[in-house]
């Protein structure tokens, strides 16, 4: 029986026994608060988060997370938080090292404008 994308979810970020796993919960919460119409996905693996397209990923690597935004490069970072895949054409991505801090204010205006820029697709 296959396992629904939330299910999936939640089998990934139990799968993660250290802070990661903990990250990614968070993260999770706070998307779908921020932006309650994003739907839950599963594909490449990783969690993805999606409205009218792929808004974020959440991958997870030995030393850090990645929140990858599918089109981050169009997104306004008044507050600096994307540090990785900068020279991307689409895509900017967020990585975060265990204890660092990031502006949960500032990543919440993200996802709405992400989500937003989404809506607003050209056909």
């Amino acid at each position: 029986m296959a396992l629904t994308p939330s299910q999936e979810i939640d089998k990934f970020i139990k799968e993660l026994t250290d802070w990661r796993g903990k990250w990614v919960a968070q993260f999770r919460e706070l998307i779908l608060k921020t932006a309650p119409e994003v739907s839950e996905e599963w594909k490449w693996g990783v969690p993805v988060w999606s409205y009218k397209g792929n808004v974020v990923s959440s991958g997870v690597f030995k030393d850090h997370v990645k929140l990858n935004f599918f089109k981050g490069a169009s997104l306004k970072d008044p507050k600096k938080l994307f540090n990785a895949g900068l020279e991307a054409k689409a895509t900017r991505a967020i990585d975060i090292g265990e204890g660092d801090k990031i502006n949960e204010s500032a990543l919440k205006e993200l996802i709405r404008e992400a989500v937003v820029l989404n809506s607003a697709k050209k056909k």
